[in-house]
């Protein structure tokens, strides 16, 4: 079993699921053209992961073949009613915007893929770091997509967190010197700037990777007669 220090890598970097995994793409995609949209639906997909891959564990043993995978759905679906039910009842306007996202959540792979891949294998400790980890990860590229694109897209930022936060939209509302992208904004923008966070992710990896060829081959170069 892996450790917590290894849980943590995994969801953050070496395993995100929307960077590496490339789950969740449809409300990552589709949500993430303001940080307001972006925030809630990543903070509502964080809390569904943690307490499915918690319950899932807790049950584990009690499930059969047969019936683990309805039950893993079962168990999703109650917990996505009921963030339905909670944003329909305390921030009504946001779940106006995001609400379709919110029950698609039921047949997120990611959420699915962590109660089947791990949480259905794992003790509690272990299963619910994984959901906090993996969900902290997805949290992480749907709201720096919200960010980017919002920013880029209309010149501003933070223009609908006062439904989130309370005030008025020019207590929160941050105007940026760029001139509007509205090609950011629109589905395009999304695959681009995904594409993005992508290709940066991987030349980080790239540049950090430990150079361990060159050393090696300098050995070989010194004992060889």
């Amino acid at each position: 079993m892996l450790n917590a220090k290894q849980i943590t890598y995994q969801g953050l970097w070496s395993n995100n699921p929307a960077l590496v995994q490339m789950l969740g793409l449809c409300p990552l995609l589709a949500v993430s053209n303001t940080v307001t949209n972006s925030l809630v639906l990543g903070l509502v997909t964080l809390w569904v992961l943690v307490c499915s891959n918690t319950i899932i564990s807790l049950i584990r043993h009690h499930l059969h073949d047969a019936t683990r995978l309805p039950s893993q759905i079962l168990v999703i679906a109650t917990f996505v009613t009921l963030s339905d039910l909670l944003l329909q009842t305390w921030l009504f306007e946001i779940h106006q915007r995001i609400g379709l996202f919110i029950a698609l959540i039921v047949t997120n792979c990611t959420v699915l893929g962590r109660t089947e891949s791990y949480a259905s294998k794992h003790p509690v400790s272990a299963a619910a770091l994984d959901g906090l980890m993996m969900g902290l990860g997805f949290l992480l590229v749907i709201v720096s997509m919200g960010f980017i694109r919002q920013a880029i897209g209309t010149g501003q930022l933070f223009s609908q967190l006062h439904l989130l936060l309370g005030g008025t939209q020019s207590d929160w509302q941050v105007i940026l010197p760029n001139e509007p992208f509205l090609l950011m904004i629109l589905p395009p923008g999304a695959f681009l700037c995904l594409g993005c966070l992508i290709a940066l992710k991987n030349w980080i990896e790239i540049q950090c990777r430990p150079l361990t060829t060159q050393p090696h081959k300098e050995n070989h170069l010194r004992t060889s007669p």
